[in-house]
This record gives structure tokens, C-alpha cells and sequence, in this order.
């Protein structure tokens, strides 16, 4: 009897033991998971201070740190493109604590540059697509048109004799114009400058005629007409330049550049911390400050599923490498 109740308590008490660790582990890790976020979150901004991405990139992080409750710190990390800020953070531990806002280059690189440090759809996933943002058309004020359907037949009656410039080889604003190009059969030529804001004196003096520029870097020279905005390109017309038809209103039926912004993280995040941070990112983007920190540059907030994004991101990747590809482009 007594030889029994030792051998009972010796398989018992192993037993009782692994049980009591297993739910010591499991409440370890309900704990962890809800605890985030326990430490400030990165969000890496990979271009240089002063363009768009840092001042939506650092007005983001002000509003998630309020809806994440915790803080939220952008870093610049430029460098090739936005790719080196990207690798940075595809390369990273994937807990929610290391995220990049990144616009179509994310898509446009991995058809362009010959070799890629990361893999975009395998190493990298969306929180949510944050904001989305068309192109504007504008011309040398010499250019003797006022609307895109001008443009294009001044372009086809002098072949070869106009130029279009660029932020530079690869960005929106260059495969906006092969796009133009393909679509008209226009023949321009490509000027790449380091800044679409380079730009813009060449154009007052008509060395280059015309251009697919973000609404930000526009706005000074438009708004006291030292360029002509001739049209936009969303499917909708933009709420800076209500005035102006769409280059789809046009005729060119379909044509849509948006300069959308996104933000990313590395692949494998666990489901919760995806969670909550998709949910207080698409909080974050419907504060009133917010929405009106971005109308000023001509940016409206636009929040998205990570699945939701995934398929658009996928959709742009597409879109511009036929481009690159019809247009025989690459990074020289």
C-alpha cells in the first residue's frame, strides 16, 4: 500500500508539474502579447527630411503614438531609392516595434534595379496603405496649351521637340510620363532631375515643358503661376485644384497615377500585434488634426486591411513593371 502511494505521487506530481508550467508559459504569453506595445515603436522614414514622406512619416508618428499609447519615433534612414531604409526594416525582428512608410517605389525597385537586397512579397507586409495622393500635370508657362488634350496634340505635332522632367529615373513622376507616353504614343524626351522641386526653374525657363509633379512640390509654383497645372491624375478631381479636369476627364479614360503611401512591416508580425497596430493606424488617420495636416500638401488619409492592402500592392506592382518593361527602362 504504501510501495502504491509513492509510485502515484511520483507520476502525479511530473504531471502536475508540467501542467502548472505549460499554463505558466501560456500566461507568460497572453501577457506578452497584450502588453504591446511596452517600448517605443520605429518608424523608419527612408528618403532625406523635407519631401513628403517625412512630413506625412512624422506626422503618422505623432498621431499613432496617441492611438497606439506609446510612443512612436520616425528615424530618416535615405539612401538608393528608399531601399536602404526599407532593407532596415525588412531585415528586422518582426514584433511591431520596427515599421517604414514607403510610397510606389516599394513597388517600382524590384522590376527596376537589377538586384534587390530584399524580397519584397516574402519579407515584407502591409499594416495598411495610409494615404493616397494624384499627380498634377503642369507646363512652361511658353507652352501654348491649357488642357491635357492640348498637350497632346501640340506633342504629336512636334515630335521629338518636347521634354518632360522627372524626381528622377524610376520614381512616379517618370513612369507617370512613359505612361503618358505609352498611351498617347507621344514621343518626349526624359530629363531626370535629383528633386521634382530641381525642376521647376528649367521649366519657367522652357528648358524642359512639362512635367508629372506631386501636389506638394507644385503648389509654390502654380499658386502664383510661374508653371500652368493643366489637369490631375486620380479618377476623381483633387480638392486643391477643383478646377482642373482629370486626365482621365480628358480623354485618356482610365489613366490613374496616385502617389499613395504605405506602411510596412516585416513579415511573420504575430496576428495580435498586427492587429492592434492596423487598428490604431486606421484610427490615428481619422483625427481631424491629421486630416487637415495632410490637405495641406494635398494628401487624403486612406486606411486599409492588411489583406486589403496586400491586393493593392500586388495591383501597383503590375501596373508598373508592364511600364518599365513596355518602356524598356532601367536604372542607368
Amino acid at each position: 500500500m504504501v510501495v502504491g502511494r509513492v509510485m502515484r505521487s511520483l507520476i502525479v506530481a511530473p504531471v502536475m508539474l508540467a501542467v502548472a508550467g505549460a499554463a505558466s508559459i501560456a500566461a507568460a504569453s497572453g501577457a506578452a502579447a497584450q502588453a504591446y506595445p511596452s517600448k517605443p515603436v520605429r518608424l523608419v522614414l527612408p528618403y532625406s527630411p523635407g519631401g513628403i514622406i517625412d512630413y506625412v512619416g512624422r506626422t503618422v508618428a505623432q498621431h499613432l503614438s496617441t492611438t497606439l499609447g506609446q510612443s512612436v519615433v520616425a528615424e530618416n534612414r535615405p539612401g538608393a531609392g528608399g531601399i536602404t531604409g526599407t532593407d532596415t526594416v525588412a531585415r528586422s525582428a518582426p514584433d511591431g516595434y520596427t515599421i517604414v512608410i514607403m510610397d510606389p517605389a516599394i513597388v517600382i525597385n524590384p522590376t527596376l534595379q537589377p538586384s534587390m537586397p530584399y524580397d519584397l512579397f516574402k519579407q515584407l507586409e502591409v499594416v495598411s496603405m495610409i494615404s493616397s495622393s494624384p499627380e498634377v500635370v503642369v507646363v512652361a508657362p511658353e507652352l501654348p496649351v491649357k488642357t491635357m488634350s492640348e498637350l497632346v496634340a501640340y506633342a504629336k505635332a512636334n515630335p521629338g521637340k518636347l521634354n518632360f522632367a522627372s524626381a528622377g529615373i524610376g520614381t512616379t513622376p517618370h513612369l507617370a510620363g512613359e505612361l503618358f507616353k505609352q498611351r498617347t504614343g507621344v514621343d518626349a524626351t526624359h530629363v531626370p532631375y535629383k528633386s521634382i522641386g530641381q525642376s521647376y526653374p528649367d521649366m519657367m525657363s522652357n528648358k524642359v515643358q512639362f512635367a508629372f509633379s506631386s501636389i506638394a512640390g507644385a503648389l509654390p509654383f502654380t499658386t502664383d503661376n510661374r508653371v500652368r497645372a493643366i489637369a490631375t491624375t486620380g479618377l476623381k478631381r483633387s480638392e486643391v485644384y477643383p478646377d482642373l479636369q482629370t486626365v482621365d476627364e480628358s480623354g485618356l479614360k482610365g489613366f490613374e497615377v496616385d502617389l499613395w503611401l504605405g506602411i510596412f512591416a516585416p513579415a511573420g508580425m504575430p496576428a495580435d500585434v498586427m492587429s492592434k497596430l492596423n487598428e490604431a493606424m486606421n484610427k490615428a488617420l481619422k483625427e481631424p488634426d491629421l486630416i487637415k495636416a495632410f490637405a495641406k500638401v494635398g494628401v487624403t488619409p486612406r486606411g486599409t486591411s492588411p489583406k486589403d492592402g496586400a491586393v493593392f500592392l500586388k495591383a501597383e506592382f503590375d501596373k508598373w513593371k508592364k511600364v518599365i518593361e513596355d518602356g524598356k527602362i532601367k536604372d542607368n
